[in-house]
């Protein structure tokens, strides 16, 4: 079949507003194929939950790419080495001409990306990637020195002032294409190996950009206005819960910031409090992506300030577990840990929370802290994730001063006034009253049997400092 396109999908789940599937369909019939790689996977450290909502937004991306009448191929390989053989095999075996992808940024999948590249054009095959994920390729926004910007607030000025409306123009889903001989793969098993944990009940997170779309029509109706006043506040339903469907392109940057332009008089920078600070925030997610790009080191677990590589960490194997577990003492970090572990997600202001916790209280190692919150989070992204504990850290760009470090309790007092999300996630501290909720004294830890504080604040405040004012800048 002449100018058969294939399409290869990987974290851009969706048939709509997708840039390499636009693309092909412009250009020829399509087939897609999606290369499942749990093996590769987990060592990137994805745990159960992200790899099950992953299969499952597959299995939701295959229906509807049935309704466009292009087949999906499934193959397994066990390594990112293997996809260049596994896609050329595709390619040769139902003759197509072409492929295309959409980018991604972290060094092991740049590397997968440009081994493919080679492969392809050595078999004198055209091959595209496409930038899908950002509004900007790495490399488009620089300082004035010509340098990747590492401070999140010149990048975001950056971003909006050379922003034109050919960045985040919507490319629709292809119409039907008229149905070809090649059968699409029987749906695969999702049955996880042994290795893996048991996933969350699958309706925590529905999969798939139905539902995704559905989740942002209801955030911006009824809590996008509200989103700058509620988001640091645990306890209410403040924050989008996008991240996932963001994560694995059940729904594009693009989709969410025309939708806050519909309802904010076609503004991002300006208008309302509340669009404008969510639009930040995904121009966040941006900024993580380039620097993962920009500064490959960053993907080899080492942190992006060189001179807090040689930082005294703690081995403190207690300690960690009481802070995977929930028992530290401190009800905040308890409270939004057991979330964690429950939910699959955490509230973002509970990520710092509990991130300076680790690495400042504790002054355990951030990547371990980093590795943990991978295998549990649905919404698990590497430049996201490695981003918002390198600044809990003080290790990362834009990081928090190191001196900055929070009270865990005023963190509560502020966060959760009426220390409503403490007492769901702590119920045995539920019946104390509200400011005991935030630490309660010995003997009530005694009569809750709620745990001591495994470490002093100010104590382990002071510990932080002198470590971190040991190095040298």
């Amino acid at each position: 079949m002449s100018d058969l396109q294939m399409v290869w999908f990987r974290s851009d789940l969706r048939t709509l507003d997708n840039r390499a599937l636009s693309a092909a369909a412009e250009r020829g019939p399509v087939i897609a194929v999606f290369l499942t790689s749990i093996p590769q996977w987990q060592r990137h450290d994805h745990g159960a939950n992200k790899i099950d909502f992953w299969l499952r937004g597959v299995a939701a991306l295959r229906e509807h790419l049935s309704g466009l009448n292009i087949p999906l191929l499934q193959r397994r390989i066990e390594t990112y080495d293997e996809a260049p053989d596994a896609l050329l095999k595709l390619a040769h075996q139902h003759g197509a001409t072409a492929l295309h992808f959409n980018r991604e940024y972290p060094l092991n999948e740049r590397r997968r990306d440009a081994a493919v590249e080679r492969a392809f054009h050595d078999a004198g095959i055209a091959v595209t990637g496409h930038t899908d994920a950002v509004a900007y390729a790495p490399g488009e926004l620089l300082t004035g020195k010509g340098e990747p910007y590492s401070v999140f607030t010149p990048f975001a000025k950056a971003w909006h002032r050379q922003l034109e409306g050919h960045r985040l123009a919507l490319t629709h889903a292809p119409a039907p294409q008229t149905r070809l001989a090649i059968e699409a793969d029987p749906a695969p098993s999702r049955e996880l190996p042994d290795a893996c944990d048991t996933p969350l009940d699958a309706s925590r997170w529905p999969a798939g950009q139905e539902e995704a779309g559905d989740r942002l029509e209801r955030f911006l109706r009824f809590r996008g206005r509200h989103y700058r006043r509620q988001r640091d506040f645990p306890a209410l339903p403040g924050t989008s819960e996008l991240s996932p469907y963001l994560a694995l392109g059940m729904l594009s940057h693009r989709q969410c910031l025309q939708a806050v332009m519909s309802d904010n008089d076609g503004h991002l920078a300006d208008g309302d409090a509340g669009l404008t600070a969510w639009a930040n925030e995904l121009i966040w997610r941006e900024f993580y992506l380039h620097i993962a790009a920009s500064f490959p080191d960053i993907s080899r677990h080492r942190p992006f300030q060189p001179h807090t590589r040689d930082l005294a960490w703690r081995d403190d194997d207690a300690g960690f577990r009481a802070w995977c577990e929930g028992r530290t003492g401190y009800p905040l970090v308890d409270a939004a840990m057991r979330q964690l572990v429950q939910c699959g997600w955490m509230h973002n202001r509970l990520r710092m929370v509990t991130a300076m916790f680790l690495s400042k209280h504790l002054l355990i190692d951030w990547r371990r802290g980093e590795a943990f919150f991978m295998r549990h989070l649905v919404d698990g992204d590497f430049a996201s994730n490695n981003g918002g504990w390198q600044w809990a850290a003080s290790t990362g760009t834009d990081a928090a001063p190191y001196f900055r470090i929070f009270n865990p309790t005023t963190q509560a007092e502020r966060f959760d006034p009426e220390g409503r999300f403490i007492a769901h996630w702590l119920p045995e501290l539920a019946p104390l009253a509200v400011k005991s909720r935030f630490f309660p004294s010995e003997a009530q830890r005694r009569d809750t049997g709620y745990t001591l504080p495994i470490v002093d604040h100010k104590a382990a405040r002071q510990r932080a400092l002198d470590a971190f004012k040991s190095l040298s800048s």
